[in-house]
């Protein structure tokens, strides 16, 4: 059955490559992420981090998207314990989504369209830095899946999504015991057609 299954998923993708229009999207945006986890004596407050880089769409109505992206995520811990300093969490690294998304309104040659999309991801971590904690603290590889939508201007598009963890962030929680990473993610950049 497993068999049966991936040699249909592969025939639907080979079917839509052959037949897609292709698009590269390079971007940039913002990201805001926080963790599930609540502590007992503060909370994790989500601060702006930054990402860039691109995916390349695969379809007209319904298209598939995969992309890379450096990404730079910064979150605080703020303590409501006097003798205790607030934490500040930098965690860096490659993120690589897949989505499959619909065109909602418009396609490829009007002046407007707007599409909803989700997907899931993995980060691959390259550096971490918080108080007491090291990178080797840190899960190496995270996954996550996400949802968002999209607004296209002629090439130019907006995206927004939001994406749930479903690895924890950290190993060992002896420590600081962070949970799951929650993200918010808004990129703009432009779409050249191929």
């Amino acid at each position: 059955m497993k068999r049966i299954l991936s040699s249909f998923a592969a025939f639907l993708f080979s079917f839509t490559l052959v037949n897609a229009q292709v698009a590269i999207k390079p971007s940039v945006g913002l990201n805001f992420t926080d963790f599930s986890k609540d502590p007992n004596t503060g909370k994790y407050k989500s601060k702006a981090g930054y990402q860039l880089g691109g995916s390349v769409a695969f379809g007209k109505k319904i298209y598939i998207e995969p992309g890379i992206f450096w990404v730079k995520k910064t979150t605080e811990y703020i303590t409501e314990d006097t003798n205790s300093e607030d934490v500040k969490f930098d965690i860096s690294g490659f993120r690589i989504p897949v989505s499959v998304g619909f065109n909602l309104i418009g396609n490829e040659k009007s002046l407007v369209g707007l599409r909803a999309f989700g997907g899931a991801s993995a980060f691959i971590l390259t550096d971490a830095k918080a108080k007491d904690l090291r990178k080797d603290d840190f899960k190496n590889a995270a996954f996550g899946v996400f949802a968002g939508a999209g607004l296209d201007i002629t090439i130019v598009f907006v995206e927004a999504k939001y994406e749930w963890s479903l690895t924890n962030v950290q190993k060992d929680i002896s420590q600081i015991d962070v949970g799951k990473s929650r993200s918010v993610f808004i990129n703009a950049g432009i779409r050249i057609p191929l």
